[in-house]
Formats: C-alpha cells, sequence, structure tokens
C-alpha cells in the first residue's frame, strides 16, 4: 500500500520504517528540515535498538523516502498516519494543537477514499473534531480511524513487527478491511472497536500499567517497616495467575514520555468530566512525590548528602534508550544539589562524565544504580568499593542487587522495600 507517516518522533520512525519493511511504499513527513535531512542520511535522532539497520535498509529498497512537503507525502497516500506529539497543556489535558495543525494541512491534498488514522494518544471525542476540519477543506470521501500504538522504549522495533494484539478503533468497513489487510503479515490478533474506545484503551492500558507500579511501591513502603521483602512478596503474589509476575517494578516510581503524561492526562479528563474523586488523580500524586520522599529517606541513612560525593549510575528514563524525558534522574540529581552534594554521571548511551561506572565511582561516598543497563548488573562490588570513599553506600534503585553479596564487598547496601 501507499503509506504517509506524518511525524517523525520515536513512534513515527519506527512505524514507517516497519511497513516499509513489509513491502509498502512509505513517505515519512516533517517538518522539521534538519531531522528529515539527517533521517535521509540514515541518521536516527534517537537510540532504539536496530532501528538505524532498519532505516538504512528500508531507503535503499526505495520503499521509505522521507519529505517536508504535504503534497508530496500525502497526495498519493491510501492510508494516512498522524503520529505526532501530544503534551499536556497547562490544565493538565492533552495539547492536540500539533494533531490538528497536521490535519488541516493534509487535508486539501487527500485523494478519494483515502484513510486518516490517529496513532498520536489523544482522548475519546478527537475523531469528531479531525472529520469537522478535513471536511471543511476537501469535498472527496475520507475515513478517519484510531490505531493506538503500544511500543516500549528499548524494544520498539521488535514490538511493532510482533505486537500483542492491534486495535482497529474503525468506523466502516472500508476502512476495518484496508487496516487488517495492512497489519496481517504483522498479527491475526486484531480487535475492533469505535474509536473512542480505542482512545480509551490506550490511555487505560498506560495507567493501568502505572498503577501496578504505584501499587508495588506502596507495598515496598510497607515491607520496609518490618522484616519483609518486596522481591519475595512479588514472587508470592505472582503465582496466583489472576495476579501474574509480570511488571511489579519498585522503585522510584514511573518516568519516560509516557506513562507521566498519560496519567496527567486521563487525571484532567477524569476532573474535566465531574470525577474529582478519580483514582487517577491519586496515582499521579503518588508518583510525583515519590522521588523527594525517597531522597529524604536516604538523607538519612548517609548521614546527610552534604558535603558527599555521589555516583549516579543510569540518566535514561529505562534501559536501551537515550530517552530523557521524565527520568527519574533529572529529579534525583536535581535534588542532590540542591542539598550540598556533589553528583558524579555514568551512562552508555546519554552524555555523561563518563561511560565507566568504576570511574564514575572513585572517590565517591555513595553509588545509586537508577537504571538496569546490562553494563551496570555484573559489577566487580569489591572493586566498586575498592575505589569508593567511607561510608561507602550502595543504593540500588532497581533492586538488581543481592544485598549479602553487596554487603560482603564491603558496601552498605540499601534497596527498595527490603
Amino acid at each position: 500500500m501507499r503509506l504517509a507517516c506524518i511525524g517523525t518522533g520515536f513512534v513515527g520512525v519506527v512505524t514507517a520504517a516497519v511497513f516499509a519493511k513489509l513491502g509498502n511504499t512509505v513517505v515519512g513527513l516533517d517538518i522539521d528540515e534538519g531531522k528529515i535531512a539527517k533521517l535521509k542520511q540514515g541518521i536516527v535522532p534517537f537510540f532504539e535498538p536496530g532501528l538505524s539497520e532498519l532505516l538504512v535498509e528500508t531507503q535503499k529498497t526505495g520503499n521509505l523516502t522521507f519529505t517536508t512537503s504535504y503534497a508530496e507525502a500525502i497526495s498519493s497516500a491510501e492510508v494516512i498516519f498522524i503520529m505526532v506529539g501530544t503534551p499536556s497543556a497547562p490544565d493538565g489535558q492533552a495539547d492536540l494543537q500539533y494533531v490538528f495543525a497536521s490535519v488541516e494541512a493534509l487535508a486539501p491534498h487527500l485523494i478519494d477514499g483515502a484513510i486518516v488514522v490517529i496513532k498520536s494518544t489523544v482522548p475519546p471525542g478527537t475523531n469528531d473534531k479531525v472529520k469537522e476540519l478535513i471536511g471543511a477543506k476537501t469535498k472527496v470521501s475520507f475515513e478517519v480511524a484510531s490505531v493506538p500504538e503500544f511500543l516500549k522504549e528499548g524494544t520498539a522495533v521488535e514490538d511493532t513487527l510482533h505486537p500483542d494484539r492491534i486495535i482497529l478503533g474503525v468506523e466502516l468497513g472500508h476502512a476495518k478491511e484496508t487496516l487488517t489487510k495492512l497489519h496481517e503479515p504483522l498479527t491475526q490478533n486484531f480487535i475492533v472497536m469505535k474509536p473512542a474506545s480505542a482512545q480509551m484503551c490506550k490511555y487505560a492500558s498506560n495507567n493501568y500499567l502505572a498503577t501496578r507500579i504505584t501499587f508495588i511501591n506502596q507495598i515496598a513502603d510497607l515491607c520496609e517497616q518490618n522484616d519483609a521483602d518486596v522481591e519475595e512478596v512479588i514472587r508470592g503474589m505472582g503465582a496466583d495467575r489472576r495476579i501474574g509476575s509480570h511488571y511489579w517494578y519498585p522503585g522510584l516510581g514511573y518516568g519516560g514520555s509516557c506513562f507521566p503524561k498519560d496519567v496527567k492526562e486521563i487525571a484532567a479528563y477524569a476532573q474535566h468530566v465531574g470525577e474529582s474523586d478519580s483514582l487517577f488523580i491519586k496515582i499521579d500524586l503518588l508518583n510525583s512525590t515519590r522521588i523527594p520522599k525517597l531522597m529524604a529517606k536516604y538523607d538519612q541513612l548517609v548521614g546527610g548528602f552534604a558535603g558527599k560525593t555521589v555516583a549516579i549510575l543510569g540518566l535514561s528514563f529505562k534501559k536501551n534508550t537515550n530517552d530523557t524525558r521524565e527520568a527519574p534522574a533529572e529529579y534525583v540529581i536535581s535534588w542532590l544539589r540542591a542539598h550540598q552534594a556533589l553528583v558524579k554521571t555514568a551512562d552508555p548511551q546519554v552524555p555523561a562524565d563518563t561511560l565507566d561506572p568504576y570511574q564514575a565511582a572513585t572517590g565517591s561516598h555513595v553509588v545509586m544504580l537508577l537504571v538496569e543497563w546490562d553494563e551496570y548488573l555484573k559489577l566487580d562490588l569489591t572493586k566498586l568499593a575498592s575505589v569508593m570513599k567511607t561510608p561507602k553506600y550502595f543504593i540500588d534503585t532497581r533492586n538488581q542487587y543481592d544485598p549479602a553479596a553487596v554487603s560482603a564487598a564491603g558496601l552498605k547496601y540499601q534497596g527498595v522495600g527490603r
């Protein structure tokens, strides 16, 4: 099929490259000339395993091209994906200005029967406004659908090639048939629903995962008041088939480009429709106060951070990405500096003081593991202890190390809920 992908951020580039790999003719569109110039050279503006190679491969075959011209991208496209940002507005709800600007720009160039697909995260009811905007600028027939994305940074290419399911938010048969055919090489698990339901499904999925993180953090806090170990608790509750052992991540709370934004937006949406006692409002509050609460505890643990050197291992919001949006490190470092600590940093992909964790730890009183990069999961603890200064604390915010092994190496261990 002939596709246009509007927006060349994380979702846009991955989606365009994967559909091009499947044999479709894909045009990636963005108004940022510098970004388009780099993509034409095969340069991905962010780190995502396997994406750069896929980008080069699909451009060599001619299946994937990039442009800044709406006329060039849209005038022959059977399906147009909108994948632009939807940041939170000052009131917390989704800011749809980039979605609507894209819609108004593409409308005059639509071919008859084109399908406009919103993949951006938008609140239910957005499709009605999109139809109105397009209808004001064209006389051709068109359809508007919602196909939310569920990609995880660090595994986005694999997630796109092998999705758990495809949610099709469609109203008419033509859109359903076309979008099913387009996605059939990826999966046979299609779930068809109303566009508003598809849009709510995206919010519901992310908010549920954020809820699991918030829930287990609350359990971890209670474990620290007794002799319980949250990791043992997770093993026990995870054996219940109704619950499962996946996606329990006690630590500094959820971060990244999606969960904080989507929780805030659904909380604001709940307020907007009169649900002022919504669970999501409390989840947002608990997550936003998580790091200050833990840092105050760690400050007491180490005898005050003032005058101490702290090595931070991991600056991205998770491993296998260089995305630092809403990353815990941002808030931890700010808190430490505000409390007169000297901070040294290390990360494999984000610009830092060093790539070497031992170099960062040299002369440090505290090492804080914030991201479970593979490079940081097999540290020589004895070597680490030998380059540190007393009191030699190892704060494992991801619960990746055995407390006994850390202690045996001469370090004072502190995990979360242990």
